[in-house]
C-alpha cells in the first residue's frame, strides 16, 4: 500500500476503556498522568521559553526550601491558543521571576502544566481564550469558524472525553486500548502525527476552522490550525481510489444536498491512537460530514458521523454550531516534532 503524505489521571487510557465508557477521565495526550485536582504554586526564574506548536514551553528554575534548584519544565498551550489568550513570543523572557500555578505530574517529575502566571511587575497572562460575539453574518459557509461550545456538552478530559462518551467499542479496540502507553514513543502525537478526520472538527472547540469554496476547480479546502492541516474535497463528481490508495488525511469527496454540503472522506491508513484514548482506527474507516448554514448566517450547523466496523459496534455522531469569525487570524503554524514530544516519559 501507498500512503500519499501532502483530578488524578484514571491510570490509563487503556484502564478507563477497558473498564468502561461511561467513567470519565482526563486523557488529553499533553495530561496524562498529571495531577488534574490539585495544583502546585511554583516561583522562579525563567531560564527558556519555547515558542513552538503543539505546545508552547517554558523552562523555571525554582530554588526549595534546602536551597537546591529545581528546573521545572512547564507546558502551555498551542501557539494559536496562546495568542488569543493575549499571549506571545517575548511576553515571557530569560531572566523573569514569575509565579506560576499549575498541575504537576504524578510521578513527581519537575514536569507540569500551566494553569496560571504572574511576572514579579504584577502582570499576569491571560487565560480566557477571544472567542467572535457571534453578531457577524456570514453569507454562505465560506470562511472561519469557531465552535460555540455551549452547543453541545462539556465532556470531562475535552478532546478525548468526547471520544470516550461517545465511541461504541469492541473487544479489539478494548484490548489494544489496554496495550497502549501513552507516555511512550507509541503515542502518534509525540511525532506530530495526531487526529485525521474528525480531528479538526472535534478541534474546532479550540481551533479555527476555514472553508473555502474555489467553484471554478470544483474543489473546497477545508483547513485547520491544529498542524496546520489543509483537505481537499473534491465535487467534480468523481468517487473514491481503490482501497490500497491511503491518505493521511483521507480522501474526500463531497456534494451538496440542497444547502448542506455533505462530505465524504475515506481510505484512512492505520492509526494507532485518533481519539487520544488508545483505541486505534483502521483503513475501513469512514467518516461524513454536514455543513449547514443556519438562517441568521451566523452559525454553521454541522455534524459528522464515524464508522469503522475493525474497532467500533455503531455509528458515533456528534453535532455542535459553528460561530462565524470572519476577522479571527488563523494561526497555521506547523507541528514541531521535538516539541511534539517533550511530554514523554524518557
Amino acid at each position: 500500500m501507498k500512503i500519499h503524505q501532502p483530578l488524578l489521571f484514571i491510570l490509563s487510557f487503556a484502564f478507563t476503556f477497558a473498564a468502561s465508557l461511561v467513567a470519565p477521565a482526563h486523557a488529553h495526550h499533553s495530561d496524562v498522568g498529571i495531577n488534574m485536582e490539585s495544583l502546585v504554586t511554583i516561583k522562579g526564574v525563567v531560564t527558556e521559553f519555547d515558542w513552538r506548536n503543539p505546545h508552547v514551553y517554558m523552562l523555571v528554575e525554582e530554588t526549595d526550601e534546602q536551597g537546591e534548584v529545581v528546573e521545572w519544565e512547564v507546558q502551555l498551550g498551542s501557539i494559536s491558543a496562546s495568542q488569543r489568550r493575549g499571549w506571545s513570543s517575548d511576553y515571557v523572557v530569560p531572566g523573569d521571576v514569575v509565579t506560576i500555578e499549575a498541575n504537576a505530574r504524578l510521578n513527581g517529575d519537575a514536569y507540569a502544566i500551566l494553569e496560571s502566571l504572574e511576572r514579579e511587575d504584577g502582570r499576569a497572562l491571560g487565560t480566557s481564550l477571544e472567542r467572535p460575539d457571534g453578531s457577524a453574518v456570514a453569507v454562505s459557509i465560506a470562511g472561519k469558524w469557531i465552535a460555540d461550545t455551549s452547543s453541545y456538552p462539556d465532556y470531562p478530559g475535552g478532546y478525548d472525553g468526547l471520544f470516550i462518551a461517545l465511541l461504541s467499542i469492541n473487544d479489539k479496540a478494548r484490548q489494544a486500548a489496554a496495550e497502549f502507553d501513552p507516555l511512550s514513543d507509541e503515542n502518534p502525537n509525540a511525532s506530530c502525527d495526531g487526529r485525521p478526520t474528525p480531528g479538526a472538527f472535534v478541534s474546532t472547540n479550540l481551533y479555527l476552522m476555514e472553508i473555502e469554496i474555489q467553484e471554478d476547480e470544483d474543489l473546497i479546502m477545508i483547513r485547520s490550525e491544529r498542524h496546520a492541516e489543509e483537505r481537499i474535497v473534491y465535487m467534480d463528481g468523481r468517487g473514491h481510489p481503490s482501497s490500497d490508495q491511503l491518505f493521511k488525511t483521507g480522501h474526500s469527496i463531497g456534494w451538496w444536498d440542497g444547502d448542506t454540503l455533505v462530505v465524504d472522506t475515506t481510505n484512512f491508513p492505520f492509526h494507532r491512537s485518533p481519539y487520544q484514548t488508545g483505541v486505534p482506527s483502521s483503513t475501513h474507516k469512514q467518516v461524513v460530514e454536514r455543513y449547514r448554514l443556519n438562517e441568521a448566517g451566523t452559525h454553521v450547523e454541522a455534524e459528522f458521523t464515524l464508522e469503522d466496523p475493525e474497532y467500533l459496534t455503531a455509528p458515533m455522531t456528534h453535532a455542535r454550531l459553528l460561530t462565524y469569525a470572519p476577522n479571527a487570524e488563523m494561526f497555521l503554524s506547523e507541528c514541531d516534532p521535538e516539541s511534539a514530544s517533550r511530554f514523554l516519559v524518557r
